[in-house]
């Protein structure tokens, strides 16, 4: 079975919907201090708005200025740049995308959130399965991740100002953005410039998903306006970045190196794929963007139930190292995606046992019969 399948893909969609209603039901989402960050959420999302529509606004009224000079009347150049730039901003750049993760660089809210969320799962997970069998249940994800420690990652944002949290960002994506806008601007060479964008996207999406994909893809590059093969590719591309951010919560904990981790992307690329489209997509709507990038963190903690095994309790380091070593190619691929959606909460079913597992286990559905009440 392809890593990139469309039965993964769709799998990944299913949980995208699964996990984001999941993560809606929490009670504990709607605090006092997720209610102040989605005051602050919806200003930033402002903020970008502005920083966005500044420039394009800018050279619209340098346009209306020229047109007391110049008779534009039968001219369509003018209409020409001021959409090119707003294309530019927000689908070569991506600009409001990449200005809505500046929020995980600067506050650890989302770290934060996506644990409380992870709770959240077991919690229902053990509400729902309260008349079974102990012994026939899943291990717990939120206890045993806890005591991971995240090595420093989250005293380091709440330390940070924001002038170093803008400055890390500015580091980490400069690069990709000076990339895309040079791709971009080779696209229209003559001659060569038509297989420019097919060719990056076969070099790239080979790399991630295999040449079966990247061929497709190279393929309909060249018979596809340049404008929606944009629009694919920056969409693939910020899909695959917003993944790798919604997930820094995990991997702060679970610390696989960057060969281990890049094989366990590889892995699970379909499913991955099809859970972030959707969010990368609903992120580009206007002051919402910025919310719905806290239900998609949400929402990662219930994939990562599907997608990994129950982590073991980190004071054995020997059994933890086996633990990461074992998560790097994943066990469960096929039983998740031929699995029924009703039945997912099978998987990883009888992991543990013990009594202080027990434990956990009865405090959560004491916590989860609370909350259902």
């Amino acid at each position: 079975m392809s890593n990139f399948d469309p039965n993964a893909i769709l799998r990944g969609a299913q949980l995208t919907l699964v996990g984001a209603h999941r993560a809606l039901q929490n009670p504990d989402i709607f605090t006092s201090t997720h209610y102040r960050q989605a005051a602050l959420a919806v200003c930033a999302g402002l903020a970008i708005r502005l920083l966005v529509d500044i420039p394009i606004y800018s050279v619209k009224a340098f346009i209306y200025v020229l047109s007391f000079i110049i008779n534009l009347d039968h001219e369509t150049w003018d209409e020409q740049v001021v959409s090119g730039l707003d294309f530019v901003a927000k689908s070569v750049l991506q600009i409001p995308f990449f200005m809505m993760m500046l929020m995980s660089t600067i506050t650890p809210t989302l770290d934060h959130l996506f644990m409380d969320s992870l709770r959240w799962v077991d919690a229902t997970y053990m509400q729902k399965h309260r008349s079974d069998n102990p012994d026939d249940l899943r291990a717990m994800y939120y206890p045993n991740l806890v005591m991971y420690s995240t090595h420093g990652e989250v005293e380091k944002k709440k330390q940070r100002s924001l002038l170093d949290g803008i400055t890390i960002f500015v580091a980490r994506y400069s690069k990709r953005a000076a990339i895309s806008l040079g791709i971009y601007a080779a696209s229209f060479l003559p001659v060569i410039g038509r297989f420019v964008l097919p060719a990056a996207s076969f070099y790239t999406f080979n790399k991630a998903v295999g040449p079966v994909p990247a061929a497709a893809v190279f393929g309909s590059g060249l018979f596809l306006p340049k404008r929606y093969l944009v629009s694919f590719l920056q969409t693939y591309f910020s899909s695959r970045s917003l993944m790798r951010e919604l997930l820094k919560p995990y991997f702060q904990r679970v610390r696989l190196d960057s060969k281990q981790k890049k094989i366990w992307f590889i892995d699970r690329s379909g499913v991955l794929f099809g859970f972030s489209f959707a969010f990368a997509y609903l992120l580009k709507i206007p002051l919402l963007g910025v919310l719905i990038y806290g239900i998609a963190e949400a929402s990662t903690a219930y994939l990562i139930t599907k997608i990994t095994d129950p982590p073991p309790p980190p004071g054995d380091p020997a059994e933890v190292r086996k633990f990461m070593n074992d998560q790097v190619r994943w066990q469960n691929k096929h039983q998740l995606i031929d699995m029924p959606l009703g039945r997912l909460d099978e998987l990883n079913a009888k992991m543990t046992g013990g009594s202080e597992e027990e434990a956990i286990k009865r405090r959560l559905v004491d916590r989860g019969g609370r909350n259902f009440a």
